[in-house]
């Protein structure tokens, strides 16, 4: 009787401690943690800091918008196809002109066979660089909070879009969005931009979030590794890691890509690389950076990749999202208003 006992003990003290880790690993990477919940930017002129407070956000669905596809590896121009004009406004599946912004997007591709690789390039040229503006999936900053790209951006009136850095994955980092301090706990290389249309790379750990707000830096991120400095493409990723959460791994292999360079103040080139599939086997972080470089940028910096690896443009997702034409939910966009 006291051996049937202990067993019983036994297999309810390993089924509790199987409920604590399981419960624990669901708490830390799947349960919605709201922090705060923020107002909507309403226009390309609202660059003001943002304050807590409830928000009727849009809860439209996640499903994924159609891939476009090209018939060679650029994008055609505006003789092309049909071209839509309204007002001062300008575009066609490739491109888009405001009074704001000039938007050009390319599919490239390079090598053959196994070696082949899909990429799509944004040159973007603005008018004041306040026009890049970030979002958050579901209008909240927390942890484990995920849309679509699509959807974060068709919420937010984006004309163009790229995933963020995927801050809710982690805790620390310095996030800066739209002017406000969301969380301020200095990891790793960052990525600043800037009210004047550049951007910087920096130490996070030894530049304090209050300068490089006097700085006017409107939006930072917490990712990387910096691509291009200086006009010089980095080397030497051998084993990079982001973070150490669970699950964790190097970066530096081929895999889809996302990333943001600067050309010249008010002059960016977004980048994003297809990946995973028979249609591109996806760039190595040294590709990466040497790509950036070839296209002139001075400043080039990485963001979260792999199956988060989405562009929108005008209404849809032009690229191959994990190969399957199939978004995954990110935490944040990085995106240009219409």
């Amino acid at each position: 009787m006291k051996r049937k006992t202990k067993i019983i003990v036994s297999v309810v003290l390993v089924l509790a401690t199987l409920g604590t880790v399981t419960y624990k690993l669901a708490d830390r990477y799947l349960i919605e943690h709201v922090e705060v919940r923020v107002a909507s930017a309403q226009t390309s002129a609202d660059v003001s800091n943002m304050s807590a407070g409830s928000n009727a956000g849009t809860t439209s669905d996640d499903s994924t918008e159609g891939s476009a596809t090209a018939s060679s590896s650029t994008s055609g121009s505006a003789s092309d196809s049909t071209a839509a004009s309204t007002g001062s406004v300008q575009s066609d599946d490739w491109n888009y002109e405001s009074d704001n912004e000039k938007i050009s997007i390319q599919k490239l591709q390079k090598g053959s066979g196994d070696d082949l690789i899909t990429y799509y390039v944004a040159d973007v040229i603005l008018k004041n660089g306040t026009s890049i503006q970030t979002a958050f999936a579901k209008d909240a900053f927390g942890t484990n909070i995920t849309q679509n790209t699509s959807t974060i951006a068709a919420n937010h009136g984006a004309v163009f879009a790229i995933n963020g850095d995927y801050y809710g994955f982690r805790n620390d980092g310095v996030v800066i969005r739209n002017g406000t301090l969301y969380r301020d706990e200095p990891a790793r290389e960052g990525l600043a931009l800037l009210s004047d249309g550049s951007m910087k790379s920096y130490d996070e750990e030894e530049e304090t979030s209050a300068s490089l707000l006097a700085e006017g830096v409107t939006n930072t991120f917490s990712f990387g590794p910096t691509l291009v400095q200086n006009g010089v493409a980095v080397d030497n990723f051998d084993n990079v890691k982001i973070d150490t959460n669970f699950g964790n791994r190097t970066i530096d292999g081929a895999n889809p890509r996302t990333g943001i360079g600067m050309i010249a103040p008010n002059h960016y080139v977004f980048v994003v690389v297809d990946g995973r599939s028979s249609d591109s086997r996806g760039m190595t972080l040294n590709e990466f950076a040497d790509l950036f470089a070839e296209l002139g940028a001075t400043e080039a910096y990485n963001l979260d990749g792999g199956g988060s690896s989405t562009m929108y443009f005008n209404g849809k997702v032009v690229n191959d999202p994990q190969g399957k034409e199939k978004e995954r939910g990110v935490s944040d966009i990085i995106y240009l208003p219409e």
